[in-house]
């Protein structure tokens, strides 16, 4: 990812009278202005779908700037019309889950496969990681062959997105001395489109793995055994 990525939390109040901690994460292309900044949104008094929902008002807002530097402006209007936002949101909910949104289905299902190096406090984490796949609504595998651990991701582009962003800025483990720490030794390695001829996975389940065939099948199953064999073996080595 090329250009700057900055953090910013805000204090939003006169939202039932209480104060909400929004935590944007802003990263801006390159050839930003001219390119819209991707944009994160997350807080502990929000639920996941308030966060994707006050993403998508700023993105559309950015939209009016383009060209212009924004980010200032964005956390204005932000701060103004937030309870706006959520109260929509509420009533808005219902019918967005109803009918898929257009605008991110035009890119076709995309596939992340990701490597972890470890997991300290595993039960957490699995829970941190099924919890995310659901809410951006992400269908795979979170798969564990001995020490090997892979998460293997389906959805809409702009989700798949998210949740990497989610995957390298949340304190998602634990180092050494059992203090919870952020994913450093993760690593991408394979970010597509999924072909016609690759199976959907309809649901995300954590699996284990006795023997690198059981793996394979896993694999083999959905179609992807190019996607093994590329991927898999040299993490052996």
């Amino acid at each position: 990812m090329h250009g700057i990525t900055f953090r910013i939390q805000i204090s939003v109040k006169e939202l039932l009278d209480t104060d909400v901690l929004l935590k944007l994460l802003f990263h801006l292309p390159v050839n930003y202005p001219s390119t819209l900044p991707d944009i994160s949104v997350n807080s502990d008094q929000l639920t996941r779908a308030q966060c994707m929902d006050v993403k998508d008002k700023l993105l559309e807002q950015a939209k009016n700037h383009l060209s212009e530097p924004m980010v200032h402006d964005l956390i204005l209007w932000i701060q103004q019309h937030l309870k706006y936002v959520i109260k929509e949101s509420a009533t808005v909910f219902n019918e967005k889950t109803t009918s898929s949104k257009g605008t991110s289905t035009e890119d076709g299902i995309w596939m992340l496969l990701l490597h972890l190096d470890h997991m300290r406090a595993k039960a957490k984490y699995v829970k941190t990681v099924e919890k995310w796949a659901t809410d951006l609504r992400l269908t795979g595998r979170l798969m564990f062959m001995g020490k090997i651990i892979l998460i293997l991701l389906q959805g809409d582009r702009s989700n798949i997105k998210e949740y990497l962003i989610l995957q390298k800025t949340s304190k998602v483990d634990v180092d050494s001395s059992g203090k919870k720490c952020k994913e450093k030794m993760i690593s991408v390695l394979c970010e597509t489109k999924v072909q016609s001829q690759q199976k959907r996975f309809q649901t995300f389940e954590v699996k284990e793995y006795s023997t690198l065939d059981e793996l394979q099948k896993e694999f083999e199953t959905a179609g992807l055994a190019t996607l093994f064999s590329d991927f898999v073996p040299p993490l052996l080595k």
